[in-house]
């Protein structure tokens, strides 16, 4: 079971004023499961859109920077699971191209308005026909709370659905943030193999909203690892219908900082889930890592922790041999480190310094701290003032058969 998550339940996603989101089953590789989601973006609505750094990146992922780099409205966000459309050529692009051009054809928009989004198994034919034959049902499907639903519909390999919401008042207005996430294993920084979808009703200029998206990416999904694997699909996008009645905020605004925390706040929340639901996972793990030159460096050493699958397994094992931190602290490529000024603490357990064993350390301490489900690394590298937090959680023996049946 995940770490420390249960699902939302439909009331605490709070409707997004211009959005609606509705739900089929249209059999895309299982029956008697949803796999095909609509979602529908009021007219005036701005969209910013960050995608995966994987150089063979999926038809749809494609597609969706294309349709982006027309500058048309998007009205819609068409999501297939079962099949990722990806590694399939022209073939996929041209069924890619299909699928938007039958959304469009039911909303009466351009097929450059429609962003198309797919998550499964990768060099797969995307059965393109089924998806088509379902888009009635998801359109007549459509609602403003279908946030859980919409959730539950993106899932694959998760046990549970992910969703959270946020309500400020900005200007004497309540402004909403909801967002929906999947993601359990292909999980790594720079984006991986996850789906997110974060909307507000605020109105938001597009600098503001690009500035935003930027600022929560960095601080929430590029924080997150399990297994280290950067997908072909992963893609997140921020609306903001401007729906509720407020100024337009621009990143000059008085409540710029106050949205752009929200929308943060939501995206965390978010990405922390996908962690806490790892394929197989049993413990979380916060690696913070303080007093670097740069956040760079210290991003560097955090990751280089938490993808390690020596550390990963010792952690599902509670078996502090934490000589592997070291290690990996050391290989981590932060030149000129100066091992023998940095301390490392299991929770708040000191465990090494001076280039070795903390005087007073013993081993049964840093065992008990295994423990638990929820544990923090941290590392002071005493060189500078920068910081940065990595989240990422233990390998465990269903890791390994999760995926080693994942296409049966």
């Amino acid at each position: 079971m995940p770490v420390n998550y249960v699902a939302p339940d439909a009331e605490s996603l709070h409707p997004v004023k211009g959005i609606r989101l509705g739900a089929t089953e249209a059999h895309v590789r299982k029956p008697n499961r949803k796999d095909v989601l609509v979602v529908e973006l009021a007219a005036g609505s701005k969209v910013a859109a960050v995608f995966t750094q994987n150089r063979f990146c999926a038809a749809p992922v494609i597609l969706c920077k294309e349709h982006l780099a027309h500058g048309h409205e998007i009205r819609a966000l068409l999501v297939n699971t079962g099949n990722a459309n990806a590694g399939t050529g022209e073939e996929g692009l041209r069924h890619a191209r299909e699928s938007c051009e039958a959304l469009a054809g039911l909303m009466g928009c351009a097929p450059e308005q429609i962003l198309p989004f797919s998550t499964g198994v990768i060099m797969e034919p995307l059965p393109v026909e089924r998806i088509i034959a379902g888009l009635p049902a998801s359109i007549e499907d459509l609602q403003a709370h279908h946030w859980l639903r919409a959730a539950e519909t993106i899932m694959t390999t998760d046990i549970v659905a992910k969703g959270a919401s946020r309500q400020i008042r900005l200007s004497g207005n309540t402004v909403t943030i909801t967002g929906i996430s999947k993601g359990s294993g292909m999980i790594h920084p720079n984006m991986a193999t996850m789906l997110g979808y974060i909307a507000t009703d605020a109105a938001v200029s597009q600098q503001a909203l690009d500035s935003i998206i930027d600022h929560a990416v960095n601080r929430s999904f590029n924080c997150i690892t399990v297994d280290g694997d950067t997908s072909t699909n992963d893609s997140l996008i921020l609306i903001a219908s401007g729906q509720c009645g407020n100024a337009e905020i621009d990143v000059t605004s008085e409540d710029y900082a106050a949205l752009r925390d929200a929308v943060t706040a939501v995206a965390i929340e978010l990405a922390q889930a996908i962690v806490r639901d790892g394929e197989g996972a049993t413990k979380f793990m916060t690696i913070q890592v303080e007093g670097g030159r740069d956040r760079a460096e210290c991003r560097k050493i955090g990751y280089a922790i938490a993808h390690s699958p020596l550390i990963k397994t010792a952690f599902f094992a509670s078996d502090p041999n934490l000589g592997r931190i070291l290690a990996a602290i050391g290989y981590a490529g932060v030149e000129d480190l100066d091992v023998s000024a940095l301390k490392l603490y299991l929770g708040d357990q000191l465990v090494a310094e001076h280039g070795g064993r903390a005087a007073g350390y013993v081993e049964a301490q840093a065992a008990a701290v295994m423990q638990a489900a929820e544990i923090t690394v941290r590392v002071e590298l005493n060189r500078g003032d920068a910081a940065a937090t990595v989240w990422t959680c233990d390998f465990s023996y269903d890791y390994v058969k999760i995926n080693a049946d994942y296409r049966s």
